[in-house]
């Protein structure tokens, strides 16, 4: 039996490697290469840089006008002052304006201590609670109050709200009154810093509310899904996921309704029963008065040197907002590096 076999082609003749066979080659990566600088590009990088210095402008121009307007004032000696400013009964300047910012902080500060448990409660139960119609229609409610003049609040207060709590806080008078805050002589006319306080809340309400809400949307799903999954109560998920995470958002809401409420004018205007002086007796009438709601009252009547005084005032009111805001960054810059947010 023999085999055949095919003789092998010459070396010359083989198959090379042609341009079929070879393998394809990598194709380069171009560099990523920005696009031109163009004109609407800078026009808009100007624009926005304009308008972030448009605020500071602002800002600077408001503090130039009240240290220019109030100087008359500041820099007049104490008893040329107190004898063209009837309202100073006598006084300095410093004396004149500490009770009025001591009225505008205790007032300001009750106001945020009512209303700012009661803004997270609605922001949880919007947010994590609440079904999705419900949640949208009581979003949309606590919305509508923010559009609700102040002259509206005040009015309400001083015809609704004082014949509503006069009883209650007679009654705080009567039994807790070894309470320093609840001693004195209750007003019967209900026109006290506490009523002032609670319309304050009603207002600013609204503003912890919204900001709130959205802050404890943003808070990680995957955390809330995890904790749930080891076992924690609706509770205690929103103690370790949501609370944690949103405490700089709730400090920032709390921080602008309080500037809301330190300058509140109409509904003090309405309500309030003035005074003049350092007292923590809130059931009392002709105690306190606030720097705004003097502003409105004694402007109409001021001569040049009075106006030159309420400036003053108004400028003081301008620092103590400055400094609420400044510390309120401050705390916000603290806390901001919690894990989830990252």
């Amino acid at each position: 039996m023999t085999s055949t076999q095919t003789p092998a082609a010459p070396r010359s003749e083989r198959p090379g490697p042609g341009p079929e066979s070879a393998p394809p080659r990598a194709k380069k990566k171009r560099a990523y290469k920005a696009p031109a600088d163009r004109g609407a590009n800078r026009l808009f990088r100007w624009a926005a840089t304009g308008a972030g210095a448009f605020i500071l402008v602002v800002l600077a121009a408001v503090a130039v006008f009240l240290i220019v307007k109030a100087w008359p004032a500041i820099s007049m000696p104490t008893d040329e002052l107190a004898a063209q400013v009837s309202a100073l009964h006598g006084s300095s300047l410093l004396a004149y304006i500490g009770p009025l910012v001591f009225g505008t902080v205790l007032a300001a500060a009750l106001a945020l201590l009512f209303a700012t448990p009661v803004a997270m409660g609605i922001a949880l139960f919007t947010s994590h609670y609440a079904p999705r119609r419900i949640a949208s229609a009581l979003g949309y409610v606590v919305d509508l109050l923010a559009a609700i003049p102040s002259v509206v609040y005040g009015l309400w207060g001083a015809t609704v709200l004082v014949n509503v709590v006069k009883p209650l806080w007679l009654w705080l008078n009567t039994h807790l009154s070894w309470i320093p805050f609840f001693g004195g002589e209750a007003s019967p006319t209900g026109r006290v810093v506490l009523s002032v306080a609670i319309v304050l809340a009603v207002m600013i309400l609204p503003i912890i509310t919204a900001v709130s809400r959205e802050v404890f949307l943003q808070a990680p799903r995957l955390h809330e899904e995890a904790a749930l999954a080891l076992g924690a109560t609706r509770w205690e998920m929103i103690r370790m996921a949501v609370l944690p995470f949103a405490r700089s958002g709730v400090i920032s809401a709390a921080m602008l309704g309080l500037g809301r409420a330190l300058g509140e004018t109409m509904a003090v205007v309405m309500i309030l029963s003035p005074g003049a002086t350092y007292s923590f007796l809130l059931l009392v009438a002709g105690k306190h008065n606030t720097i705004a709601a003097n502003i409105a009252s004694q402007f109409p009547e001021a001569n040049p040197i009075g106006v030159s005084t309420l400036i003053a005032t108004g400028l003081a009111l301008f620092v103590i907002t400055l400094a609420v805001n400044m510390a309120a960054r401050a705390i916000v810059a603290r806390r901001k590096d919690f894990s989830g947010a990252n």
